[in-house]
Parts: structure tokens; C-alpha cells; sequence
């Protein structure tokens, strides 16, 4: 049963899509991406004729006298790329239903900077190529490669700041979304009113299969590929098809009632492992999930490791020559898109911010602070994906091979250019850095019930700046693998406090609810601490004698102790507990806090080390580092 220390929080680590496991999948995805570019041009440029005769390979899907037919290049683009933005929309929905959009005051001003982001590089692109038939090209110049831009800021960004990656994840997705209606809108191929039709129609089945609650994905696929064709044949690229999908797909927490259903038909299989059981058991664990998190759990690493880079391997493709590179310094397709994305973009982004914070007497402003708001910006200036996407589309011959020039140059322009923000920002002092990067707006509270010293059980001191709060179960493997992570970070932070609540799982572990009371027995005898490590600490003995022989080795008053257990008297603090868990959304342990905000991913030390330096960031303080060797520290209870 037990696992490494990475393990995550459970159901909710493991099934709830955090933005980290988003951002380390693009990570790893953008470094593909960049080898499958690398990879085409080299191909381009050593044999350039197998390079196009493969990717205008004709390949045709025929059923009687129906048939569509694309070269390999369209299928990438506009048929597996699908699915690339199909996990776009998943990701903002997620954001919108249960991330940091869920607060709906906070969508404005991204999606605004975003809008700036898009209208000030399509002015620059215009203004150079006024009077040419090249400003045809002006929709290239719009959006921002998620996957790529959340790759390179993680690797050249701050290495603390999740709400700096959720609003370039806002600003870019936004980016996307405009991008596939323009792309639909203002470049279509011999557009037919009588497909757009079908597609709409098709679309309004989704809607009324969600509203009537069926979850059977079969019955979607089918709908999705329908609606694929529908807008193919209207003569709208269909990518846009995956971007509303994505959209339409919500995302939850597992319920409580939910987890308790899956786990009842799991001790159906345990007790009698029979086929038909066994599918009932997977099935329940799986309608658990949210249809969002499944898609994008099914869905997101092809997008990232397969689907883009054969993207970028179909399209980088362009012969690099002296002839090319001769064009390029004079080109106004060149020129206007290098500026639009390596000036464009940050300047439309951080003054559209600006603007709208300002007008708004600061009630709108940016989650992060205005150095980080300036690199969400410059970094938006990749626009590989979606920008290669549509000069496909916008432009042809000479023109395309200058676009697709310009875009490439525009990416690592904007990477240079992020770099060094982000390099000079590492130079600020530590207060000042804190406050460029993180700003002064107030983080999301998932916490629900407030820590209060008066009642809840507590390591380290009151007035710590930075409080770390467990929901655990005595009987539950994770917790017991957290609590050496645990007492790791009281040790190496020694201004933090720690925080206790019980949570029993008593559907799947039998002895949790006795000992939660056990330990609170301990507790009104000023022993909790105690009894809670011993508990943890022999987890494989529960058992009431068990529980009675740990309550002597503490020397505790045994008559006091019986009296507690048998008069059950820990019962209501318990279920304040469990009543405060359900608030806050909590169905899994452990489950932490930081400073209120709900910590997702792994539970390991680094992980929850970075958590709580994240928090003394934000809380304007630099965090006081307290080595083992450094001398004792006290244990117990509020004080302590």
C-alpha cells in the first residue's frame, strides 16, 4: 500500500488536473516541440522536395460515394490539431469552473490584456504593411503558443508563482480563442452556408445531450466528429470545433458521495471478484471524475509530445538561404511580424493592464504584480502554433516563407527578451522582487473554516506568518508517508505553524473514527501531540487495546482516558472537523492548506517547501531557515 514520497494528495492530487502537472507536461512538450522544429528545418534544408512530397501526400477516409480527402499536411493541421485545442478549451473551463477564474471579477482583466495583446500587434503589422496585399496576414500576428509560452516561462520565469502562469494561461488561451474565430470568420475556403448550418445544429445536440446529464463519451466522440465534418465542408478551418468542445466540458471536485459510491462498489469486487463487479467498481471510479479531467488526462500528453510537434514538424519546414534572409531584412511581413510579437504584445498586454486598473480605480487589477504582468507579455510574443496555423491560411508562396521566418525569429526574440526581464528582476532585493512579481492582490481562500488558536490543534508559533493545515486520517498510508515530510518542514522553517484536522475515512478505514477520539482523549489531557505521533507511527496497530497501551506509555490518567472514550465525548470536535473538510471541498487525505489556499500535487518536502516559500513571498517576509543542526525546537500545543 504504501507509495513514494511523491505521491499526491489523494483523488484530488490524482485526478483534479492541478496547473503544475499542466505546466510540466508543456514544459517537457515544448522542449519536443522545439527538436521537431529544429528537425524540419534541418530536413528543409537538406532535401527540401522529399520534405514537401511527403507532407503533400494525398490520404482520403471514403465511405461509398462520400469521401474527404486532404494532403498529410492539412490532416496535422487541421484534423490532429483538433485535439491541441480541444485541451486549450479543457484547460481554461477547468480554470473557469475550479481554478483561479472561478472568481469571476478576476476573468476581466486577463481577458482584456488579452484582447490588448491581440489589437496592438495587428495595428503594428498593418502600419507596415499598409497598402500591400500582404496585410492579408495581419491575423497571424494574433495569438500566443500556450504550450510553448508556459514552457519557456517555466523555464525562464520565477520558479514560485502559480498565479503568474495561471494569467499567462488566461491571456493566452483568450489569445486562442479570438484566433479560432478569426481563423473561422476571416479566412474561410469556399465558405457554404447549408454545412455551417448542420454544424450549428450539430452543437445544439451537445448542449441538449449535456442538459439531459449523459455521460456516455462514445455518444460525444460521434457528435464531436460530426460537428468536425460539418464545419470541414463548410469551408471553416475545423479546429475551432475542439476549441468549443473543450469549452463545453465542465470540471469538478469528487464529491464526497461520489468517492463513498466507488468505494462500496469496490468492496463489492474485494468481496466477490466477479467480471460484471469488476466493471461496476471501474465504472464508478471513473464517473467520479469530472468529463473534464478525464479528457484531459486521455488527451493532453498526445497534444503535448505528439500532436504539436508533428505540427511543427509539417510546417517549419522553409529553406533558409541567402536569398530568403535577403527578403526577410526588407520584408514587411518579416518586419511586421517580428515587431508585432516582440513589441506588440508586451506593450498591449501590460498597458491594456495598466489602463483597465487604472479606470478602475485598482478594483481590476492584475493577480500578479506589473514586472510579472510585463513578462506574461513578453512572452506572449510566441505565437508559433497558432500563428504558423493561420499565415497557412492567410498568405502563400514568397509571403508564407517570410511569415513563417518571422514567426520563428519572433520566438526566440520573445524568449531572449523574457529572459532578460526575469534576469534583472533576480537582481531586485528580496522585498522588492516579491512585490514585482507577486503583487499585492490577495490569493483565492479555499480554507473555509479560519485557523483559530483557541480551538484547533497546533504546532510552531500563533503569529507565524505562514500556517500550514492537514486534513489527516490516523489510519490512512498517505498521511502516515506525510508526517516525516511534515516534521521535516517544521524543522527546516522555524516560522511556520502547523495545524491538525481530522478527517476519518471510516468507509475504508475501520479503526479512524476511535482513534481520532483517542487522540483527542489525549488531548484534554494536554497529550494530542503525543498520541498523534504514536498513532501515525504504528498505524498497522489500531485496535482499542492497542489504543490503551499507547495511552499508558504517555502516562496518561487511564481512568480520565476510559471515561473520554466511552462517553464519546471528542465526537462533536470531530465532526466540526469533518463539517469544516466538506466546506472547504475536501473528500481525500491528506489534503494541506498554505496560508489558506489549497496545496495541490505532490506532498514530498520539495514540493511543500516551495509552497511555503511561495507563502513568505506573498506574505511580504523572508522566511527564517532553521536547519536540525541549528538547536532543539519545542513541539506541543498553540506556543509551542
Amino acid at each position: 500500500m504504501r507509495r513514494g514520497w511523491a505521491s499526491r494528495t489523494a483523488w484530488e492530487g490524482r485526478f483534479n488536473a492541478p496547473l503544475r502537472a499542466f505546466l510540466r507536461t508543456e514544459t517537457g512538450g515544448a522542449r519536443v516541440v522545439l527538436v521537431a522544429a529544429v528537425v524540419a528545418l534541418g530536413w528543409a534544408n537538406l532535401h527540401v522536395s522529399s520534405y514537401e512530397s511527403l507532407w503533400s501526400t494525398s490520404f482520403a477516409v471514403q465511405l461509398g460515394d462520400w469521401s474527404v480527402s486532404h494532403d498529410l499536411r492539412t490532416w496535422v493541421n487541421s484534423g490532429l490539431m483538433t485535439f491541441f485545442f480541444l485541451v486549450a478549451g479543457l484547460e481554461l473551463r477547468r480554470e473557469f469552473d475550479i481554478g483561479e477564474l472561478r472568481e469571476r471579477r478576476r476573468l476581466a482583466l486577463p481577458m482584456l490584456a488579452g484582447f490588448g495583446g491581440i489589437l496592438v500587434p495587428i495595428a503594428i503589422y498593418l502600419a507596415i504593411n499598409a497598402g500591400r496585399t500582404t496585410a492579408a496576414g495581419w491575423g497571424a500576428v494574433m495569438a500566443t503558443d500556450t504550450a510553448l509560452a508556459l514552457g519557456a516561462l517555466a523555464v525562464f520565469g520565477p520558479r514560485f508563482s502559480e498565479r503568474l502562469r495561471g494569467f499567462l494561461l488566461t491571456v493566452a488561451v483568450v489569445d486562442d480563442v479570438v484566433a479560432i474565430a478569426v481563423l473561422a470568420v476571416a479566412y474561410p475556403h469556399h465558405p457554404s452556408l447549408t454545412a455551417l448550418i448542420v454544424a450549428a445544429v450539430i452543437f445544439g445536440i451537445v448542449l441538449l445531450v449535456r442538459a439531459w446529464g449523459v455521460r456516455f463519451g462514445p455518444v460525444y466522440a460521434v457528435l464531436g466528429v460530426a460537428a468536425w465534418l460539418a464545419v470541414s465542408m463548410s469551408g471553416v478551418d475545423p479546429v475551432a470545433v475542439g476549441l468549443v468542445m473543450g469549452l463545453l466540458t465542465y470540471a469538478y471536485a469528487p464529491g464526497r458521495v461520489d468517492l463513498q459510491r466507488a468505494s462500496d462498489q469496490f468492496r463489492l469486487f474485494r468481496e466477490q471478484p466477479t467480471p460484471q463487479l469488476a466493471r461496476m467498481a471501474r465504472a464508478g471510479l471513473t464517473s467520479a471524475l469530472s468529463p473534464n479531467e478525464r479528457l484531459q488526462t486521455l488527451y493532453h500528453p498526445w497534444a503535448s509530445y505528439v500532436i504539436v510537434p508533428l505540427f511543427a514538424l509539417a510546417n517549419v519546414g522553409i529553406v533558409i538561404d541567402s536569398d530568403l534572409l535577403a527578403r526577410a531584412v526588407t520584408s514587411p511581413v518579416t518586419l511586421g511580424v517580428v515587431v508585432a510579437y516582440v513589441v506588440g504584445k508586451p506593450v498591449g498586454i501590460a498597458a491594456t493592464a495598466w489602463l483597465v486598473a487604472r479606470l478602475s480605480g485598482n478594483r481590476f487589477r492584475p493577480p500578479v504584480g506589473w514586472l510579472a504582468v510585463a513578462g506574461v507579455g513578453t512572452i506572449s510574443g510566441i505565437g508559433f502554433t497558432v500563428a504558423l496555423l493561420i499565415a497557412t491560411h492567410a498568405l502563400d508562396g514568397p509571403a508564407l516563407d517570410e511569415a513563417k521566418f518571422g514567426i520563428i525569429v519572433a520566438t526566440f526574440g520573445a524568449s531572449l527578451v523574457t529572459w532578460l526581464l526575469f534576469r534583472s528582476v533576480g537582481r531586485l532585493s528580496p522585498a522588492r522582487r516579491s512585490r514585482a512579481l507577486l503583487g499585492v492582490t490577495e490569493s483565492i481562500v479555499d480554507l473555509m473554516l479560519p485557523v483559530d488558536p483557541d480551538r484547533d490543534h497546533m504546532r510552531g508559533p500563533v503569529d507565524a506568518p505562514v500556517t500550514v493545515v492537514e486534513y489527516g486520517d490516523f489510519e490512512c498510508p498517505y498521511c502516515g508517508q506525510a508526517e516525516p515530510v511534515v516534521r521535516e518542514l517544521l524543522a527546516d522553517f522555524a516560522n511556520i505553524r502547523y495545524v491538525w484536522r481530522h478527517l476519518p475515512l471510516t468507509d475504508v478505514h475501520p479503526h479512524a473514527q476511535l482513534v481520532a477520539e483517542a487522540a483527542e482523549a489525549a488531548g484534554e489531557q494536554g497529550s494530542f501531540w503525543e498520541m498523534h505521533d504514536l498513532l501515525l507511527a504504528h498505524q498497522d496497530a489500531l485496535d482499542p487495546p492497542d489504543v490503551l497501551g499507547y495511552a499508558e506509555q504517555l502516562g496518561l490518567d487511564m481512568d480520565g482516558f476510559r471515561e473520554h472514550m466511552v462517553q464519546r465525548m471528542g465526537v462533536d470536535r470531530i465532526a466540526e472537523d469533518v463539517d469544516s473538510a466538506d466546506l472547504s471541498g475536501v473528500t481525500g487525505t491528506p489534503t494541506f492548506f498554505i496560508n489558506g489556499r489549497r496545496h495541490h500535487g505532490a506532498y514530498d518536502i520539495a514540493a511543500l517547501s516551495a509552497a511555503v516559500k511561495a507563502a513568505f513571498a506573498s506574505a511580504k517576509l523572508q522566511p527564517e531557515y532553521h536547519r536540525r543542526d541549528a538547536g532543539p525546537r519545542r513541539e506541543g500545543g498553540p506556543g509551542s
